[in-house]
């Protein structure tokens, strides 16, 4: 005889209780409010004590508590936030205008002296932020209203950069000699951080001094849920109002009123080895390509929430699409005459394995023989990169956080890339990508993207299968929660809880 086991149901109504308890005290408080606090049910809990020089910072964004100096539109152009206008002064340097109304929640404003603060503790930091790497910068005040910023090299995206929330901008007082930065009370935001327990919850209070639009919401109380059923079940019980990241597992257990879907850059490609091994082969790497059924891996792992894959480039980014040529493959396929590959993937990714499988059978239908080799990330990151497997599925962040393919690009892509799976190098590439890594922002910019785009593709060095969604799930008497691709922004001034839903 096996153990005991619950139902799906009984699991459901199981972790729904569980939930429920981290959410009742913020019940009580708001019950008939028409003004009510916000409970949200997150995915992942802090990992770095909120510092945003760490991951945490996207925490803060997503909490409009933590400002940055710029922020991005849709089409990843800057647009002014704490900072009014900036322009070039020169190869390396940029000045930025600040606002005069700006006021910290320690009651401090916000200065010219406070930027270069912020700015610099980021640019020493050991490990510095993930927007820095590889990049020197300096900030100095000009006046009390104003900084200029000088980069080691010629940054186009300077503006770009600026908007990761990991350069959040924040009171002197939260830097402390030790090198510990603590966001309570030291944001900037229509949101004040006010209490943070551990890796349990986080509480935040309406900020009644915020330079901007005042919030709707009294508050927002936080907790961090990582099972992905307890998530599930508080959008579907009533004990959450928003909730991120609801695995595609739940999504048609809920009402699907309740449930949104949005578009993530991030792309699920298969990498083929063009160094070593039989897929240096560019009829067989073609080959590969014909046999891959994408529509079959998004309906049968995705169920149908996820886009077949075009280019590297999904819908995430709106403009790639239009801009995209098509690919002109130089070779053709040939017939696999048994061919074996070793296909690998991560297990840390819970659909990335079930890929494999469809994957293995496609290519074994189209001629090949097919070992599989399936590890958790860390176990298997070092061997993808020296080149040891084959093929490797990967699901990739297209926009690091400057919001700009390129430095993916050129990460994957180029002859020194730090994380060439493909093990590709062709100079035409490389040139590519460094015209476009000069272009400013805009239109050109853009279009020079999607011509790199076009030479990766017509390689076969990596084949784009599909690009994810994330699930956002949000109360039917909630209204205006932001729904970014990006994962910056979820709660802002004007998203609230109403009296009754519609």
């Amino acid at each position: 005889m096996s153990a005991l086991r619950l139902s799906p149901l009984a699991g459901l109504l199981s972790a729904a209780l569980l939930l429920t308890g981290c959410f009742n005290e913020a019940d009580k408080t708001t019950e008939n409010s028409a003004d009510s606090r916000l409970r949200l049910a997150m995915l992942q809990p802090p990992r770095s004590g909120l510092t945003p020089l760490s991951d945490d910072a996207f925490k803060l964004s997503r909490w409009s508590t933590a400002e940055t100096l710029v922020v991005l539109d849709k089409l990843g152009e800057a647009q002014p936030a704490l900072a009014t206008k900036w322009q070039q002064t020169g190869e390396n340097s940029w000045r930025l205008g600040l606002r005069h109304d700006v006021k910290f929640h320690d009651g401090t404003s916000l200065d010219a002296a406070a930027v270069v603060n912020s700015l610099t503790v980021a640019a020493r930091a050991a490990p510095k932020p993930r927007i820095l790497d590889g990049v020197q910068l300096a900030a100095v005040a000009d006046g009390e209203h104003a900084v200029i910023i000088t980069t080691a090299q010629p940054d186009p995206l300077l503006p770009q950069r600026l908007s990761s929330p990991q350069l959040a901008i924040l009171s002197q007082k939260a830097y402390s000699a030790s090198g510990v930065v603590n966001p309570r009370h030291t944001g900037s935001g229509p949101f004040e951080l006010v209490q943070v327990d551990g890796t349990s919850s986080a509480r935040l209070e309406r900020f009644d001094g915020y330079w901007g639009e005042k919030a709707k919401a009294s508050g927002i109380d936080v907790s961090f849920v990582p099972d992905g059923t307890a998530r599930g079940a508080a959008l579907r019980t009533g004990t959450a109002d928003i909730v991120e990241a609801i695995p595609v597992s739940q999504a048609p257990l809920l009402d699907q009123r309740l449930i949104h879907e949005v578009p993530m850059p991030r792309t699920n490609t298969l990498y083929l080895n063009t160094r070593l091994g039989v897929m240096q082969d560019p009829a067989l790497r073609a080959a590969v390509r014909e046999a891959i059924n994408r529509q079959q891996l998004v309906d049968n792992v995705y169920e149908k929430r996820a886009d077949v894959a075009q280019g590297l480039l999904g819908p995430a980014l709106p403009w790639a699409a239009q801009l995209r040529h098509p690919v002109a493959h130089p070779a053709a396929a040939r017939k696999p005459a048994g061919e074996t590959i070793t296909l690998a993937t991560f297990s840390d990714r819970a659909e990335l394995p079930e890929v494999a499988v469809y994957l293995a059978q496609q290519l074994t239908a189209a001629g090949f023989t097919v070992k599989q080799v399936v590890r958790e990330y860390s176990q298997i990151e070092t061997d993808a990169l020296a080149g040891k497997f084959d093929a490797f599925i990967l699901s990739r962040a297209t926009v690091l956080d400057s919001g700009d393919p390129v430095a993916y690009l050129y990460s994957d892509f180029s002859c020194k890339g730090s994380f060439n799976i493909a093990q590709l190098c062709r100079p035409e590439i490389d040139e590519a990508l460094q015209h476009a890594s000069v272009i400013p922002a805009g239109e050109a910019r853009r279009k020079a993207i999607m011509l790199a785009e076009n030479q990766i593709l017509a390689t076969d060095a990596a084949i784009p299968m599909l690009h994810e969604r994330v699930i956002q799930g949000e109360a039917a008497n909630v209204s205006d929660a932001l729904r970014d691709p990006r994962e910056r922004t979820l709660i802002n001034a004007a998203t609230q809880r109403n009296s009754q839903a519609d």
